[in-house]
């Protein structure tokens, strides 16, 4: 092993990044010198002495990564191409095919294609597996091999795939692909305009703006922002959405930390659009971050009504710092504060149990806070919305029918079957769910919720310790036990589960705008949010109460 190489590149390395980290601890120099020392040493001998070659660059990823996992799962490092990736979550711009592309179990599998972009001129489709990019073949590349998809605009690539169990192949140019944060707006109805916020991005104000300017220009007087499903991003967008609604110089977040020059309070700085449009925000259990400040501080304001479910109780701030050599360290850096004065953040870090994991802030421990107008919110579990529906929920079968792409194969298999419905909404019945019930029967396809995969982890523990044959027939009894619920669950949740198909479906009809068109209309969270702001009485009611 070359000692020189760890010697110029690894070693400052190391120092770069602990002596960034120290620099958040008190001022204890000695003790940081003393573990830098220790663990330089540490990785000069490992890769001196170790029996077998190895790889300095993938030992130090580990062991900063497993250094940081005993933090919070928001603090992490970045790789040089973790770095692009991060990158092009926070523009929405980068040059590729245009489609969304999981790795799972040594399979690339395009999950969705955006309209008009390569994927789609080329010919791809949702379901179509890769196998072969130019002259790597997937099950070889162990790396994330979306990043083969990459490169300089207008580069030609040679790809292999499959398609309902036939090998094809195709030439793709890549071109220049933009993440809109605001995937679709549009009316509802005559006064009612519709906006979906997707991600918050550095265009994501801007794109609101744009989109409930031209919806006021088309005459609508009250809007909708779905925040479901929205994960964050950039926390100034965040506050510029809000100032959409609210005056300028309104404090929306404060920023608290052990280190002062993190603590900041945050105020809107323009001139708002519309400071008296009714606006109802919809949110759920996957809104997190950013979706919750603006949730947070417009119910705090008293500025929108909050509909759907409890969002996820993200209530920590993190801010990139580059490192040397293109890396990165995204790094906690404070909690946020809503105007009211509450922290959502839901699971506590510091202390974590047993097995490691977080604990949760229980009910009984939320604070109470107080609202401008003076109704009461909390504090420890995130947004809880003004009024809670249940239909935000996903059941736990649900859940484990996405997770294991029970839903996402049978809309593939579905698509093929019929492929010339165009713009028609399918009629999804009774004998189309039984269908798809045969159809998960015939794949194998397991449901594996957690009761089961914990089940099944335990008779993998049993057959370690050599003990499984003394329980096999009490654990095949509980498994069938456990598969029965499960499909009872299955015709419990029906009208859940068939709407999840059907959304499926038509986005592989008609793209991500006719799945909002039809979203729009038919889902009972929308509508139920169309009928507080038509009636003024009960919209204004909330706000007070």
């Amino acid at each position: 092993m070359n000692f020189s190489f760890k010697k110029k590149y690894i070693i400052p390395l190391v120092a770069s990044a602990f002596l960034f980290i120290g620099s958040s601890f008190k001022d204890d120099f000695f003790e940081i010198a003393k573990q830098l020392e220790i663990f330089t040493t540490l990785f000069k001998e490992l890769n001196t002495n170790y029996v077998d070659e190895t790889n300095p660059g993938e030992l130090m990823d580990s062991a900063i990564k497993g250094m940081l996992a005993s933090l919070d799962p928001y603090t992490v490092y970045f790789n040089e191409q973790d770095v692009l990736k991060f990158k092009i979550n926070n523009t929405g711009e980068y040059t590729g095919i245009g489609a969304l592309i999981t790795q799972r179990s040594g399979k690339l599998i395009l999950r969705e294609v955006y309209k008009n972009f390569p994927a789609d001129k080329a010919g791809f489709k949702p379901g179509d597996e890769i196998i072969q990019i130019g002259d790597v073949a997937i099950a070889d590349f162990k790396d994330d091999a979306s990043q083969l998809l990459k490169g300089a605009k207008n580069t030609k690539i040679d790809i292999k795939y499959i398609r309902q169990g036939k090998t094809n192949t195709t030439q793709i140019l890549l071109d220049e692909v933009e993440i809109k944060s605001v995937p679709f707006y549009s009316k509802i109805d005559d006064k009612t305009g519709y906006i979906v916020l997707s991600r918050f991005n550095k265009k994501a104000s801007n794109e609101t703006k744009e989109a409930l300017l031209e919806l006021k220009k088309q005459g609508a007087t009250q809007i909708v922002l779905d925040l479901r499903n929205n994960p964050g991003g950039l926390l100034g967008e965040a506050i510029n959405i809000c100032n959409l609604f609210v005056p300028k110089n309104e404090i929306i977040v404060t920023t608290k930390s052990i280190n002062e020059k993190h603590n900041n309070i945050y105020k809107t700085a323009a001139d708002p659009v519309d400071l008296e449009i009714p606006l109802v925000i919809i949110v759920n259990d996957k809104s997190a971050s950013a979706s919750e400040i603006v949730s947070g501080a417009l119910q705090d304001l008293d500025r929108a009504v909050i509909i759907g479910g409890r969002s996820f109780g993200k209530g920590l701030v993190q801010k990139p710092v580059d490192l040397t050599y293109n890396t990165q360290l995204k790094v906690t850096i404070s909690r946020y504060f809503t105007p009211s004065g509450r922290c959502i953040q839901a699971l506590d870090y510091a202390h974590k149990d047993k097995n490691g994991l977080a604990t949760r802030t229980q009910a009984t421990n939320y604070n109470l806070f107080k609202t401008r107008k003076g109704r009461t919110v909390y504090d420890g579990g995130g947004i809880l919305p003004d009024v809670p529906m249940d239909e935000s929920k996903t059941s736990v079968i649900a859940n484990a029918l996405l997770k294991n792409d029970g839903i996402f194969n049978y809309a593939t298999a579905y698509y093929y079957k019929n492929p010339n419905l165009g713009n028609q909404i399918p009629n999804f019945t009774n004998t189309d769910f039984q269908d798809f019930k045969q159809f998960l029967k015939n794949q194998k396809i397991s449901f594996d919720t957690e009761t089961e995969e914990a089940l099944k982890n335990t008779l993998a523990i049993a057959k370690k310790e050599a003990i499984d044959g003394a329980i096999i027939n009490e654990y095949n009894q509980l498994l069938a036990a456990v598969q029965k619920i499960e499909a009872n669950q299955l015709d419990n949740n029906q009208e859940e589960i068939k709407n999840l198909i059907l959304e499926e479906i038509i986005k592989r009809y008609q793209y991500q705008e006719g799945f909002y068109q039809y979203y729009m209309k038919s889902n009972s969270v929308i509508k139920k949010a169309v009928t507080i702001l038509d009636n003024p009485v009960t919209y204004k009611t909330i706000l007070k109460s």
